[in-house]
């Protein structure tokens, strides 16, 4: 999804995949250590989703959207789970 680039680059941009997430679905951050998680797991989901579409994601602007959305996705599930 990113390449092969520098293990910062990849957790700034898991990070703010994360953080922008946890303001779009909770309303505020999770914290440094939260935001790497939920955008790990959402890069995770984007991948996921995109090897099912057979999608390439090559540019970093259109993968943090991509991570974005799936941390999205994950924090919507984490809350539906917490309410069962």
């Amino acid at each position: 999804m990113f390449g092969s680039e520098s293990l910062v680059t990849i957790l700034l941009c898991v990070g703010v995949a994360g953080w922008l997430a946890a303001l779009a679905v909770e309303g505020y951050g999770l914290g440094l250590v939260g935001n790497l998680v939920v955008g790990t797991l959402g890069t995770a989901a984007a991948a996921l989703a995109a090897l099912a579409l057979e999608v390439q994601i090559e540019e970093r602007m259109i993968g943090i959207i991509a991570a974005t959305g799936g941390a999205m996705l994950v924090l919507v599930l984490v809350g539906l789970a917490r309410r069962l």
